[in-house]
């Protein structure tokens, strides 16, 4: 399996609670709650909507997230994007339009996702530059 390439696939119309926890890729185009924990990449499609404790390699995002954002590598947030809760990352990607309210910490991070405490950003309402 290329470096690229989806291990997992959760659809739209889809919806789970509870853990999930992989290795690769995971795209996720429906409803999940809960906590999902990985190395890996979370793509999260246009219409998704993901609510719980996020803890991955890279997040992916188009759709909706509520909840607390653990990325060791960067998070990227596309234009349909709208997150609402704290994104822990030492790398954002940030499109216009997409909508973010919360809290943004982009100090760097340990191997294990530990933060060192730090300086802070509150951002209410970001929606793009325009």
């Amino acid at each position: 399996m290329g470096k690229d390439e989806i291990n997992a696939f959760m659809g739209a119309g889809t919806a789970y609670k509870g853990k999930l926890a992989f290795k690769g890729t995971v795209r996720v185009d429906g409803e999940f709650e809960g906590e999902i924990d990985s190395e890996g990449t979370l793509i999260v499609g246009q219409d998704a909507v993901v609510k719980g404790t996020v803890r991955v390699g890279q997040l992916v995002l188009s759709g909706a997230l509520e909840g607390d954002v653990k990325a060791l590598t960067k998070v990227t947030l596309y234009k349909q994007a709208n997150i609402n809760g704290t994104i822990h990352t030492p790398s954002l990607m940030v499109e216009e339009g997409a909508v973010i309210r919360g809290e943004i910490n982009m100090n760097g991070s340990d191997e294990k996702g530990q933060k060192p405490e730090g300086k802070k950003r509150r951002v209410f309402e970001n929606r793009g530059m325009g």
